[in-house]
């Protein structure tokens, strides 16, 4: 299908950018930001977006890399996958964006799409949101009267929906960099290796003398955001090591993890019913917490 008709621009530095966009927000046009395209693209072209303008970002190299900033790493909005994946900060500081990074679609999807662009995206059913969440991310959104951050716990906030206001576009995403004694694993559980996740369990677990200190667990595809599984990183402190994994009579790791699907909504669609997916959430993060406390 061919996309409505729409405007096309594509502004030579970021305050230009600011400008286009706030101006489109004082006149109430509707108007989308382009910077991959993987997941926009899409939507053009089925007519379930129509937006009035594009705005590509293409031509903003301030708002690509990846930077050490020590508490934490920024990874610039126009990252691709790609870069992200083959950033020997990324694998060493915050591995567990790299992890769930190597399970986004497939090359040719890494090589165009974007971080910033899958965060602002909002999409639940999307890997890195869930990892965003357990990592206590922060995003740092500009528009034309400055700049400002948003937790990410406030960020997603609907389907398709974050707190982006408009004439705001998200510059970057600042990752923490937790210290020794930090693992991490993300699980997916998906059709075929570049579909969407059915259910993703993003899992960062620290260890302390043979025991589970603290965990953050995030939560892919159980509801309209995603979720963090709090329950479980409740009932999983202070557990042994040792039992993480365990196939004996009593696990008390997989006791743990039986509260995975609370306060969660889980969607329903043609690939699983609410119930196999609370059942995913509780398998998945069961195997999550087992990898990322080795």
């Amino acid at each position: 299908m061919i996309p409505a008709p729409f405007d096309y621009v594509r502004p030579a530095s970021l305050d230009e950018a600011c400008q286009v966009l706030g101006e489109a927000a004082s006149s109430g046009d509707d108007v989308k930001v382009l910077a991959g395209g993987q997941s926009l693209l899409p939507l053009l072209r089925l007519r379930l977006a129509y937006p009035s303008a594009l705005v590509d970002l293409g031509r903003l190299p301030e708002l690509r890399g990846v930077e050490d900033r020590g508490d934490h790493v920024f990874i610039g909005a126009l990252t691709t996958h790609d870069e992200v994946l083959r950033s020997g900060v990324v694998r060493e500081r915050i591995p567990l964006v790299a992890l769930a990074t190597a399970t986004v679609a497939d090359p040719a999807v890494r090589h165009r799409g974007t971080f910033g662009g899958s965060m602002a995206h909002a999409d639940p059913a999307g890997d890195l949101p869930a990892v965003a969440l357990a990592l206590d991310c922060v995003f740092v959104v500009r528009s034309g009267e400055g700049e400002r951050e948003i937790p990410a716990a406030e960020f997603f906030v609907d389907y398709l929906e974050s707190a982006l206001e408009p004439g705001e576009v998200l510059i970057g995403v600042k990752v923490p960099a937790l210290g020794p004694g930090w693992g991490f694993h993300y699980e997916k559980f998906h059709r075929t290796a570049q579909a969407w996740a059915i259910v993703g369990v993003a899992a960062a677990v620290r260890r302390s003398n043979g025991t589970i200190e603290e965990a953050r667990i995030g939560l892919t595809n159980m509801g309209s955001t995603p979720v963090r599984a709090r329950a479980v990183e409740a009932a999983i402190r202070g557990v042994s090591i040792a039992a993480a994994g365990s196939n004996g009579a009593h696990d008390p790791v997989r006791d743990a993890c039986a509260g995975a699907d609370e306060g969660t909504s889980p969607p329903s669609d043609l690939h699983a019913q609410p119930d196999y997916r609370r059942h995913l959430a509780r398998v998945l993060t069961h195997r999550a917490i087992g990898v990322a406390g080795r």
